[in-house]
């Protein structure tokens, strides 16, 4: 039983190998063949993102308010 079971483990360890070996070797080919046939399905390019200015502040805007009212709730919260 212990022979059958050495038998098992080399086959189950040799079609392992042979299985990584040969993923192993169709990917290096797959890595040199691949890029001759990019022209048929190139990549897309990146878009360019278009800066647009900013918008003019509103005069109901109350960003002058809310940053006083955090300063204020910081230094309150710095006194012992």
């Amino acid at each position: 039983m212990f022979q059958q079971g050495l038998v098992l483990l080399v086959a189950g360890m040799g079609l392992v190998v042979t299985f990584l070996s040969l993923l192993v070797g169709i990917m290096m080919v797959s890595a040199k063949v691949i890029p001759r046939f990019n022209h048929v399905l190139p990549d897309e390019q990146p878009k360019v993102k278009v800066r647009r200015p900013e918008k003019a502040p509103h005069a109901d805007s109350h960003d002058a308010e809310i940053a006083v009212a955090i300063a204020a709730a910081v230094a309150r919260q710095r006194q012992p």
